[in-house]
């Protein structure tokens, strides 16, 4: 426990330098002047003028050697701040604080949505691999993973908001606001995690103690509750850590799409207005989550199985 504990803490700050040196190389060479941008999202793109944005640059020093900027960053990251928003001058700490709840709670709504559509059915296509059922939940499910998040959001959108005037197409507060994001982030997640369910149960069930269970006259409740979904478990709840990228990967599309106000929203916004310790804020955060999902993984996988930590 104590390896792996320290394993996702190496983890963790490799995640903080790679993904601060990435995105702040990636802003930078962003076409157009950053002091401009900063100064029309600061004062408006009426009032923007040569002398507003000379004033930015001056302000923030963005005329300062790169090396030196980003080393700033990392010594103030070493002491626990995110640095100062270019646009709002608030601190990124506190704005993130703020959007990271919103952003969870579609995380969570969205995973557990899915777990709710794609294990029954998984679990239903494993115990009859082969037929109708399997097939055709095998071409849904591809037809869904194929489809990239926002044309699924899009069309979702066009058919409940639009069209049936059912549930609104943005917003934030009630579970009415939060259907459509959730669905759209669910249906991708279900699409693979049914298929990832039917291999696992259709595999132990083709197991000598699974079949062994059936000859002995045991109802098929269960030999499935005591035999079959324990095991068939395992290698459902490691992929969890393979979702969490499709996950925190959609957040930002569907956080867009559906004027969400979460970390992926603000992300976009920051890019858009060279908000470089925004942008270096949002997205650490963000692999800092997938750090944590992957643990949780971990301790789960143990506790369903014992001896993958006695193995290590």
């Amino acid at each position: 426990m104590t390896r792996l504990l320290l394993g996702r803490l190496v983890q963790a700050a490799l995640v903080a330098l790679v993904v601060g040196g990435l995105c702040f190389a990636l802003v930078r060479v962003l076409p157009g002047d950053a002091a401009f941008r900063i100064a029309a999202d600061r004062y408006g793109p009426d009032a923007l003028t040569a002398q507003a944005a000379e004033a930015v640059r001056q302000e923030l020093g963005l005329d300062r050697p790169w090396p030196e900027l980003l080393l700033r960053w990392f010594g103030e990251l070493a002491q626990g701040h995110l640095g100062n928003s270019l646009v709002s001058g608030e601190p990124v700490s506190e704005e993130l604080a703020s959007q990271l709840g919103p952003s969870l709670w579609l995380a969570a709504c969205a995973l557990v949505l899915s777990l709710l559509i794609g294990l029954p059915l998984g679990l239903v296509s494993g115990l009859r691999a082969g037929s109708g059922l399997d097939r055709l939940a095998l071409i849904g499910a591809v037809a869904l993973r194929a489809l990239p998040p926002f044309v699924l959001g899009l069309v979702l959108m066009l058919v409940f908001s639009i069209r049936l005037e059912w549930l609104p197409p943005a917003g934030y507060g009630t579970w009415r606001e939060m259907a459509l994001p959730s669905l759209t982030l669910a249906l991708g997640l279900a699409a693979v995690s049914s298929r990832v369910a039917r291999d696992a149960v259709a595999e132990v069930g083709a197991t000598t103690y699974y079949r062994f269970a059936r000859l002995k006259g045991l109802p098929e409740r269960a030999v499935l509750a005591r035999h079959g979904l324990r095991n068939a478990a395992i290698p459902v709840v490691t992929y969890l850590g393979l979702q969490a990228v499709y996950l925190i990967e959609g957040v930002v599309v569907v956080e867009s799409l559906f004027a969400y106000p979460g970390i992926g929203h603000a992300l976009v916004h920051a890019v858009i207005a060279r908000d470089v310790p925004m942008v270096q804020g949002a997205a650490l955060v963000m692999g800092l989550l997938f750090v944590l999902l992957n643990l949780g993984v971990d301790l789960l996988c143990r506790l369903l199985d014992p001896r993958l930590g006695a193995a290590r």
